[in-house]
C-alpha cells in the first residue's frame, strides 16, 4: 500500500516519522506519465535506503512558451499504482499552489551557472533555472538522504549535482542508468507523441550515438564526428538541435584522450527527444 500525500505538513511527518526510526529516505522526483525507466529508478533508490518517496509534479517553471507544458501527460493513478508495484513507499504529489505559495511568477528563483550556459541551455533559455528551482524545493521539501535521477536527462544531472555541492545540502546524488527500447530508443514519456512512422525513425538517434562514439575510438576529429552525426539525422528526418562530444563536464575535448560523452537532442515533427552515450576515447 502507498500513500499519496500533497499536503507539505503530511509529508514532513512521515519523513520526519522514519527517521526517528533511524530509516534512510531516497528520493525519486519525477513529472509522472511513468514508466519502466522511472520504476529503475526507484529500484536503484530501494537499494540506498529503506524507504523511498516519489513525487510527481509537472513543473510550469521548467517550460519555455512554446513547449508543451499543456500537453504534458498526467496520469496520477497510474503512477501511483505503478509506484506501489515498484516499491516506493509514498508518492508526493503537490500541487502548483503548494510548491509555489506566492505564485510561479513570484518565486525565489535558483540558477546554475557555467553548466546551464551550452547545449539544452542555449537552445532552451530559462529551462535549467526551473529545473534548479523545483529541485531546491523539492530537497528542501522531502529532506532525503539520497536523491535518484537518471542518466538520459545528462546536462540536468550536471546541473543537479553542481545545485547540491555549491549549496552543501546534505543529500547524495545517485544516477540511474538510461532504460532502452529493444531497438535503442531512450525510454520519454514524450515517445508516446511519435507517429508510428516517426517511432520507427527515432531509433536512428541511438545508432548515431554508437557511431559517434566509434568514430571517437577510431581517433576521427571531432569536427567531422559532429557534422557527420548531424548528416545522419538530417537524412532520416530529424531537425537538430545539436549533436556534440564533449567532456564530462559538458566543455569542448582537446586533442587528448579521456571520458567523453556524445549528446543529441533532435526534434521529429513536434516531438524533441534527447540522448547520449558516455564513453573513452
Amino acid at each position: 500500500m502507498i500513500d499519496t500525500l500533497t499536503r507539505l505538513d503530511d509529508l514532513r511527518a512521515r519523513v520526519a516519522a522514519w527517521k526517528r526510526e533511524g530509516l534512510r529516505v531516497a528520493f525519486v522526483p519525477t513529472m509522472g506519465n511513468l514508466h519502466a525507466g522511472h520504476f529503475s529508478l526507484v529500484e536503484l533508490a530501494r537499494r540506498h535506503a529503506e524507504r523511498v518517496v516519489v513525487s510527481v509534479f509537472v513543473n510550469p517553471t521548467q517550460f519555455g512558451p512554446n513547449e508543451d507544458f499543456d500537453r504534458y501527460p498526467r496520469t496520477p493513478d497510474a503512477d501511483a499504482a505503478g509506484l506501489a508495484e515498484a516499491g516506493a513507499d509514498a508518492v508526493w504529489m503537490p500541487s502548483v499552489e503548494t510548491m509555489y505559495p506566492h505564485g510561479a511568477d513570484a518565486a525565489v528563483q535558483v540558477r546554475v551557472p557555467g553548466v546551464t550556459e551550452v547545449l539544452e541551455g542555449a537552445h532552451r533559455p530559462g529551462h535549467f533555472d526551473g529545473v534548479a528551482t523545483v529541485v531546491a524545493r523539492l530537497l528542501n521539501q522531502v529532506q532525503p538522504d539520497v536523491a535518484v535521477f537518471g542518466r538520459k536527462d545528462y546536462q540536468q544531472l550536471a546541473v543537479i549535482r553542481y545545485l547540491v555541492r555549491d549549496l552543501a545540502m546534505p543529500v547524495r546524488i545517485e544516477a540511474g542508468a538510461t532504460l532502452r527500447e529493444a531497438d535503442g530508443l531512450a525510454m520519454s514519456s514524450r515517445n508516446q507523441y511519435l507517429t508510428a512512422g516517426q517511432r520507427q525513425v527515432a531509433s536512428t538517434i541511438h545508432a548515431t550515438l554508437e557511431w559517434m562514439r566509434q568514430a571517437a575510438v577510431e581517433g576521427s576529429g571531432l569536427e567531422s564526428i559532429e557534422s557527420g552525426a548531424r548528416d545522419r539525422l538530417e537524412q532520416a528526418g530529424f531537425a537538430v538541435d545539436y549533436a556534440v562530444v564533449r567532456t564530462p563536464g559538458l566543455a569542448r575535448p582537446d586533442d587528448g584522450h579521456g571520458p567523453r560523452v556524445a549528446l543529441i537532442a533532435a526534434r521529429l515533427g513536434a516531438t524533441r527527444l534527447i540522448d547520449n552515450l558516455e564513453f573513452d576515447a
